[in-house]
Formats: structure tokens, sequence, C-alpha cells
């Protein structure tokens, strides 16, 4: 099947270089001239594991292209996704203006019957809006399916080639068998395909990020209550989490979510609700608990050495928002960097690979080590912020070789605070005595 995806972020080049893995004819567009001759090249714009190689291979074996012509990729695809992107505007709610100017490129181009596919995350009542813009326009008919994305960064392939289900919003049983093709490769049981209605596919990408922020929220208000108390967040979390009505999974306490879609879909969601009539209370509280969340590292910092920071140099291990991708949209970690820069401090840090993205959102205020050893040596304080392997498998003598300083702050529990101790640091974790 040919198929087009129009945007090459990070669901559009995930979802193309993914269908072309799986046997169809991709074409990819982008109106970047450079970033489209880069990736015809093989560069990847985006940190994701094993994303270079699918592209590579699927490049090199014919399935995978990428242009800047819309109209040409549109005019010979049977199926075309939507893949821009909806930031956020000042009120919170998405901006759809990229979203509906494709459906005006797409409706413009079609040539025969076509499936628009629409996979950036959108409010409800999106699909409607570029329905009714296809029929303005449109030269061929056309049916329009949500199909929202689920992947996590980092794991995003696992997730696209072995997925817990897959949500399909459509009206029409010629347009469920097209998106059934496309996605029997991927599926083991064809029970994981979720078919349901337009708006309620568009609504369960919306729910389910903000279940999970919730989640998060919940148990980084519980983690800061088990300070006050004495109580240790990793044990009222095997209390909790072993009911099998609640589980484990988003019970971590930590520093705050980040990420391109927690943040953004959980304001869309609230902004839906108001314009709807309902107040979504419930999430503007999770909002309000995570941006608080995101400065605790901060005012931990603050109260062991006072309000003045100058003269002090604060390493911070980790600045993506989370392992295995270097995206610093809504990273905690910039939060806790204005914190401690606006206190004086001299701030180093570390990343594997989001040093380049950090520059981008904290240019040259902070140094940029090149190795963690580097990072600590002349610390006042450690902090890790991102729980990278590497710095979960850190062992305290290594650490402890690496820097005189003895002051630890875990802001994800990520190691073990008696083997910490035992190697003389004084270790202040989330949650934990």
């Amino acid at each position: 099947m040919n198929v087009a995806v129009i945007g090459t972020g990070y669901v559009g080049l995930v979802a193309g270089a993914c269908f072309a893995h799986g046997g169809q004819n991709v074409t990819c567009v982008d109106i970047d001239p450079r970033k489209v001759h880069k990736l015809r090249a093989g560069e990847i714009p985006i940190y994701e594991p094993g994303l270079e190689d699918v592209v590579r291979d699927t490049v090199a074996a014919g399935r995978l292209h990428f242009t800047t012509d819309a109209g040409d990729a549109i005019a010979q695809a049977q199926a075309v996704f939507i893949a821009v992107g909806t930031p956020p505007q000042e009120d919170g709610s998405a901006d759809l203006r990229h979203v509906l100017q494709v459906a005006k490129t797409i409706a413009e181009n079609v040539t025969a019957y076509t499936v628009v596919v629409v996979k950036s995350t959108v409010p409800i009542g999106t699909c409607a809006k570029v329905r009714a813009i296809l029929q303005e326009h449109g030269k061929a008919p056309t049916e329009v399916v949500s199909n929202p994305e689920f992947l996590r960064e980092g794991q995003a392939l696992i997730d696209f080639f072995e997925p817990d289900r897959v949500v399909i919003g459509v009206s029409s049983e010629r347009s469920k068998a097209i998106m059934h093709q496309l996605y029997a490769s991927f599926v083991k049981d064809p029970g994981q395909i979720l078919d349901m209605d337009v708006p309620s596919a568009e609504m369960t990408k919306y729910a389910a990020n903000a279940m999970l922020a919730t989640r998060i929220s919940f148990m980084n208000e519980i983690s800061n209550l088990c300070e006050d108390v004495g109580a240790d967040v990793t044990q009222v979390r095997r209390g909790i989490g072993s009911d099998s009505r609640i589980g484990m999974p988003f019970l971590h306490a930590g520093i705050g979510y980040g990420g391109s879609c927690f943040p953004k879909d959980v304001k869309a969601l609230v902004m839906t609700g108001r314009t709807a009539g309902h107040s979504m209370e419930i999430l503007s509280a999770v909002e309000s608990v995570n941006e608080q969340q995101k400065a605790v590292l901060a005012r931990k910092v603050l109260k062991a050495f006072g309000p003045d920071l100058k003269g002090r140099t604060i390493s911070l291990l980790g600045l993506a928002f989370k392992p295995d991708t270097d995206d610093m949209r809504e990273a905690p970690s910039l939060t806790l960097c204005r914190r401690l820069l606006a206190a004086g401090a001299t701030v180093v840090a570390f990343d594997p690979v989001a040093h380049e993205t950090a520059h981008v959102e904290l240019g040259d205020r902070i140094t940029y080590a090149a190795s963690w050893q580097d990072c600590v040596a002349k610390a006042d304080a450690v902090l890790l912020v991102t729980e990278w392997q590497l710095f979960r498998d850190l062992a305290p003598e290594a650490l402890a070789a690496a820097t005189p300083c003895r002051l630890l702050f875990d802001g994800r529990n990520a190691w073990n605070a008696q083997d910490f101790r035992a190697a003389g640091f004084s270790y202040d974790g989330m949650g934990r005595p």
C-alpha cells in the first residue's frame, strides 16, 4: 500500500519508518528541504534507540522515501497520515493550524478514494473539522480516521512493533479494513486493535495520558507527605502497588513529569473541559502538583546551603526529561537549573545525549561536562536528575573516587541509600527518611 506521512517529527518519522519496515511503500513529507536532505542521507534529527537503523534499512530497501512535495505523495497514497505538531497555545489549548492546513493540502491533491488518518494528538472534535475541510475542498472521496499514538520515547520501536493496543476511530467498514491491513504485521491478536467511533478514539489518547500524569502527581504528593511524617515512599509503593486494582507502573516518586505529551495533553484536556462547560478539577490539581514538584530538588539544595548559592557548584547527572531520549521539552531539569542559577549557583551538568537540546533551552548559562566524572569533580552537591542506566549502575566507590563531594540528592530514587551512606555519602532521596 502507498502511504504518505505528513510531518517528520517524532510521531511522523517513527510511524513512517515502522510502516515501511512492515512492508508498506511510505513517503514522508516535510516542508524543510534541509531536514529532508539529511533524512535521505540517514541522518536522524531525534534520538530514539534503533530508529536510525530502521530508517537506513528501509530507505536502502526502497520502501521509505522523503520529500518536500506533498502534492505528489498525497496523489499516490491510499492512506495519508497527518502527523504535524499541535503545540499548546497560551491558554493551554492545542494549536490546530498545521493540522487544518494539511487537511486542506490533502483535499486539493487527492485523486482517488483516500483514508486520511489523524495521528497528531488533537482535541476531541478535530477529526470532524478535518472532515469538513476535506468535504469543502476535496477533489476525490475521503474518510477521516482517528489513530492516536501511544509511543513511549526511548521505547518507540518496541511500542510500534509490539503494541499492547492499537486504537482506531472509524466510521465505515472500508476505512476500517484499510487500517487493519496497515497494522496486520504488528499485532499478534486481532483483539489488540480496538475499533471505536472517532470522538472516543480522540478522547482515549487524552484520557490515557491524563491518567498516567495523575498517577505520577499523586505519588509525588504522597512522597512529599512521607518526608514530613517519616514514612518511606518506596515501601508505600510496594504496599499499594501490590494491589491488583492499582499495580506498580507510574507510581515512582520523582521530580515531576515532562516531555512532549503529558504536560501538553493535560493542559489541552483541561481546556476541552472548560470549553464544554466542565471544570476538570482533578487534572488542574495534577498540573499544579507537577509544577511544584519540578522545583523540589532546588528546595532541598537551598535548605542544605541557605538561600545564597554563590560560590557553590551544583552538579546535575542528567538533563533530558527521561532516559533514552534527548527530549528537553518541559523537562524538570529546566526548572531546577533556573532556580539554582537564580540563587547564584554554578551549574555543571552531564547527559549522555541531551547536551545539544539542553543548550537550545539553557544556552551557556550552565556548563556541559564531557563525562559524569568531569561533572562531579568540583561539586558541592551532586543531583541525580535523569535515571539513565549509566547513572543507575554508578557504584558508590566510583563516585567517591571521582569527587570530594559527599552530598547527594537522588531525584529518582535510583540509588541504594544504604550503600551510598555506607560509603560515606549524605544521601537524600524522594520521600525517604
